[in-house]
């Protein structure tokens, strides 16, 4: 719902965001208040020691105050509970109760000092017991108090006040539109700084240059356009996203049309170019994860990594002018031939250097495949992340290649680093030297997957014979017409409902879309969502079947939006209204659709069994096409598909399975 609007400003709260926080409270306020009683009747008329005449008032007037406290959130409670998330009008009384329950604080506060005093006072020589009772109060009043202090720090909004001024303006309708206009601007530049401010504080710990403060102006601007045009508070997004996932996965429970079921049922041929290509990925995904040095290692051996890392600490190591960035204690390189199984002297070059939109790379021999192999590295540090949120959209312009488009900026300036070092630097030249026969293979993981991609377009004139296997890669990176040229060199694979393959601004779009829509349509209190969603989400079950204002709607009138849905909307970003309009042609320049590289291959859980101290999970791969990824599913898998140990066992799994059919 719209955010709670007190104190003359909007807050990142709603009004029905108080039922589950304020009954944890008055749980705590009852027992703490039957303690008190008990604490009172047992020594009532005992209070003659020194310093009981003020316990004995500190106690009533204690009683009194947990009664007061007690009422107001009991009031609070049940107030927050009315209503559903787009309809607000039943807990319209509820500011009122919070400015009551939060008067009540200074009282407390005042008596939580005065308990202190009194505890702290060498001349009181009453009952132990009845001291480290009123101590346990005192404390807990503190406890209470600073969780509220906080509480009130986690949902203050910065804009708060600009928003409530905007969203107040923007139903007048006699407001000029010059009045309208120059408001919205200062609403946008306070949000962007608002934005920036909050990723240069994330992003403390590193070294800032200009292009840093470049990226983080960037991706500011980029946050300020997705969460400006929603007046949605987080448990909002909670809720639709809990909701999104039970529908989600009632319609994955019903049956498929057959026309659907015949699309999957490739050809032999298309079986047959699918087992080899499953077998290179499997192989070459050893050199995409090992990108990632030591911990990739460490977390896929916890007990003996740092045991055989540690033996590898004295090796000898490539000279200085193999190697460029630090890799302490040599734990990079000795992780990388242990994952890779490759000798020292197949590596051509290792570079560790990290920075925003440079990233660390190796390239060695592999002789197995006779392959020179380019390994990017997948986001690993804040200046991945970076390069990652950098967004926005430029033309790739390259001689001799008649599919010129957009692409993603920060991973394309990625590969442009690696593109330089390898050609400027002569490193390719090196290897090519050493074994002219190869072939050139570049792999990556996530960031690296993308930007091994757009290398791979680089080198694609100069190498016509190379080959991409782009693992994960991120969904929005090419537009059409470069996504359809790298169908003949690159191959991208993608693991289950992995989060990452389908992000892109378009597909963020369409799930705030979805988001606003399930929410507004939702006629359950928010508080039932969150709590049937938390039990679906442990311990599993049927999809919770809750009704929306959608049931018994023609399918006409569901083309229109709700009353309920546009409450919810400040004002309609520009991709928001192109994904409605549902047109390419009027996508704005700045986030265009974009999608993965090259050929894709899908690889989906098919059936997961689980043993005491293992599991067995089987898994069935097909060749998909870019459109099955133009929407994020909400799973608990979306990360950890996206994981590269996960990659790897699926292909691993696949590829033994393929052998033992050969076998046989």
């Amino acid at each position: 719902m719209p955010g709670l609007v007190v104190f003359g400003r909007r807050w990142a709260i709603g009004s029905d965001d108080f039922v589950l926080p304020g009954a944890f409270e008055l749980v705590v306020r009852l027992v703490w208040w039957m303690g008190i009683l008990a604490l009172y009747t047992v020594h009532k008329g005992h209070f003659n020691c020194p310093g009981g005449g003020l316990l004995h008032s500190y106690l009533l007037v204690l009683l009194v105050l947990l009664a007061a406290i007690i009422c107001a959130l009991s009031a609070l409670v049940y107030v927050s509970m009315q209503g559903t998330i787009s309809n607000p009008g039943p807990r319209k009384s509820l500011p009122k109760l919070l400015y009551t329950r939060l008067l009540l604080y200074l009282p407390e506060f005042i008596w939580a000092v005065v308990g202190a005093v009194w505890v702290s006072d060498g001349s009181v020589r009453c009952e132990k017991t009845v001291i480290n009772v009123v101590m346990g109060t005192v404390i807990a009043s503190w406890v209470i108090i600073i969780f509220t202090v906080i509480g009130v720090v986690i949902v203050f909004d910065p804009l708060g006040g600009k928003k409530t001024f905007y969203l107040t303006d923007s139903v007048n309708r006699n407001l000029e539109s010059s009045q309208s206009g120059q408001l919205l601007y200062n609403v946008k530049n306070t949000a962007t700084r608002v934005w920036e401010k909050r990723i240069r504080l994330l992003c403390c710990c590193i070294v800032q240059d200009d292009d840093h403060r470049v990226a983080f102006t960037s991706i500011a601007e980029l946050f300020r356009a997705y969460f400006s045009d929603t007046d949605l508070v987080p448990s909002d997004i909670a809720a639709g996203l809990t909701l999104l996932h039970q529908e989600q996965d009632k319609m994955e429970s019903c049956p498929k049309e057959p026309e659907e079921v015949l699309c999957h049922s490739p050809s032999s041929l298309v079986t047959d170019d699918l087992d080899v290509e499953l077998e290179n990925a499997a192989h070459y995904m050893l050199f995409a994860a090992a990108a990632y040095g030591w911990p990739y290692y460490i977390y896929t051996n916890p007990f003996t990594a740092l045991c055989k890392l540690n033996g590898d600490c004295c090796r000898s190591r490539p000279t200085d002018s193999d190697v460029t960035g630090s890799d302490r204690h040599n734990f990079h390189f000795g992780s990388i031939l242990r994952i890779t199984g490759l000798q020292y002297r197949d590596f051509i070059h290792i570079s560790f250097h990290n920075k925003i939109y440079e990233i660390p790379f190796f390239v060695a021999l592999d002789h197995k495949k006779e392959a020179i192999v380019v390994a990017v590295r997948g986001t690993l540090s804040f200046e991945d992340i970076l390069t990652d949120l950098s967004a926005d959209c430029e033309d790739l312009t390259l001689e001799d290649v008649l599919e010129n488009g957009f692409v993603h900026k920060g991973i394309t300036q990625a590969a442009n680093y690696i593109y330089r070092k390898l050609i400027n630097d002569g490193i390719l030249n090196q290897a090519f030297t050493i074994a002219p026969e190869y072939k050139l293979v570049i792999v990556g993981h996530s960031l690296g997957g993308g930007t091994a991609s757009i290398l791979a377009i680089m080198l694609r004139n100069s190498f016509p014979t190379l080959r991409c296997y782009a693992f994960s890669p991120p969904g929005g990176l090419l537009s059409k017409s470069l996504a359809d040229y790298t169908k003949h060199f690159i191959v991208s694979v993608i693991v289950g409902k992995d989060l990452v393959a389908r992000l892109s601004m378009p597909n963020m779009e369409d799930l705030k879309r979805r988001i606003v829509r399930i929410v507004a349509n939702c006629n359950r209190p928010k508080y039932q969502i969150l709590l049937r969603g938390c039990w679906y989400e442990v311990f599993g079950g049927d999809p919770e079947n809750f009704p929306t204002e959608l049931d018994g709607r023609s399918k006409d009138a569901l083309t229109q939006p709700l009353l309920a849905e546009e409450s919810l909307m400040v004002h309609r970003s520009p991709s928001y209204s192109a994904l409605e309009d549902e047109s390419h042609l009027n996508s704005p320049p700045q986030y265009p659709h974009l999608y993965l590289p090259g050929k894709i291959i899908h690889i989906v859980e098919e059936s997961s069994s689980r043993r005491l101290c293992s599991s067995d999970t089987k898994y069935t791969a097909r060749w998909s096409n870019e459109t099955v990824f133009s929407s994020i599913l909400i799973s608990p898998k979306m990360i950890t598909d996206h994981m590269p140990d996960v990659v790897l066992k699926a292909l691993d799994s696949l590829s033994q399975e393929q052998g033992s059919c050969v076998s046989c």
